[in-house]
């Protein structure tokens, strides 16, 4: 069996690898006496989402709607302030449970800054050998598998084992990321923006190596990115997040192909063309997104949806499956109240 291959899963198929519930992350405002305002920014707000064994789930949204703060709470870099995960039937960080860092071994992440995740004083040999060495690996074979991670990622390792991250172009620093995430045959990678820095033919060069290493190694992939297309290319299925919540989440097909939220539909609206007969020529939405840290009433959308009424004020929609996706829109939901829902 290649060294480098995932841990055997232990729950089936049919059980998801990540499950997690009720994620909450809201942080403090400072300010006031003693530096407590008391006031909190609600990054997260009662998130749940699953991932599936073998698939890669698509994140967009758009700047400040919490993606990157549901990834640093999925791999456990800060700390939820409610919530429960479970990665292929066990608990995370409870009493029966795995630990955290039995978690961040089978739970990788690979950031959109390539030049800052890499210590600047190490070689790519010493960056790649670091995590299997602290976890036992001897020498010897830390080696070889530095020589695999650099063949995986399409690097030669007589070329690029001595050098440091400043001799190396950013696609190729990320592509070194790529291969530090996987030194430990971890079973889900979070991609942060991950290709968002790089231009556009080295963008297509590093996401066709990950279609590959996905199904090489039977990898997982959470795939966080404000590029619409490259999500769409990627993924299988596509949650859209808005001001720390879940608007709608369903296939690539669905999503893309009949989305059911006015959010959902003005981030796709708004993507570039390069057919003159589709170019958008009014901006689809209106207005910045609200204060994270009082977001309106209810529908938190509201304030920039043409559809808005009075029970979007007083009552928060829930996420309702509506057949091929869940969309948390009063308008999918029968009887809500809005104008525009179908009768109960």
């Amino acid at each position: 069996m290649d060294a480098l291959m995932p841990r055997e899963d232990r729950g089936g198929p049919a059980q998801p690898l990540l499950l997690a519930q009720g994620l909450r992350k809201h942080f403090p405002v400072p300010g006031g006496l003693l530096g407590r305002s008391g006031k909190v920014v609600r990054a997260v707000d009662d998130l749940s989402l699953s991932v599936a064994k073998g698939e890669t789930l698509g994140v967009v949204g758009e700047s400040g709607c919490g993606k990157s703060t549901v990834a640093r709470l999925l791999i456990r870099l800060i700390k939820p302030d409610r919530g429960t995960m479970v990665l292929d039937g066990d608990p995370v960080d409870e009493p029966h449970g795995i630990t955290i860092n039995e978690l961040r071994r089978q739970v990788q992440m690979v950031f959109q800054d390539s030049y800052a995740s890499l210590n600047p004083r190490l070689t790519i040999a010493e960056t790649l050998a670091f995590a299997p060495r602290a976890h036992g690996l001897p020498a010897s074979e830390a080696r070889a598998r530095v020589r695999d991670l650099l063949d995986k990622v399409g690097l030669d390792p007589e070329n690029y084992a001595g050098r440091y991250p400043h001799e190396l172009s950013g696609g190729q620093r990320q592509r070194v990321n790529i291969a530090r995430a996987l030194a430990l045959r971890p079973r889900l990678i979070i991609l942060d923006e991950a290709v968002s820095a790089l231009d556009k033919s080295v963008e297509a060069q590093v996401l066709n190596m990950l279609v590959d290493l996905k199904t090489e190694l039977g990898l997982t992939y959470i795939f966080i990115s404000h590029d619409l297309n490259v999500v769409q290319y990627l993924s299988d299925r596509v949650l859209v997040m808005y001001l720390g919540k879940i608007v709608e989440l369903g296939s690539v097909e669905a999503i893309y192909g009949n989305p059911q939220h006015p959010y959902t539909r003005a981030l796709l609206s708004a993507r570039p063309s390069m057919e003159p007969r589709r170019r958008t020529k009014e901006a689809p939405i209106q207005g910045d997104p609200p204060n994270p840290i009082d977001p309106p009433s209810g529908c938190r959308f509201r304030t920039r949806c043409p559809f808005a009424e009075d029970v979007c004020a007083r009552v928060e929609p829930p996420l309702a499956d509506t057949g091929a996706q869940a969309v948390a829109c009063h308008m999918r939901v029968a009887g809500s109240g809005h104008s525009k829902a179908a009768a109960p």
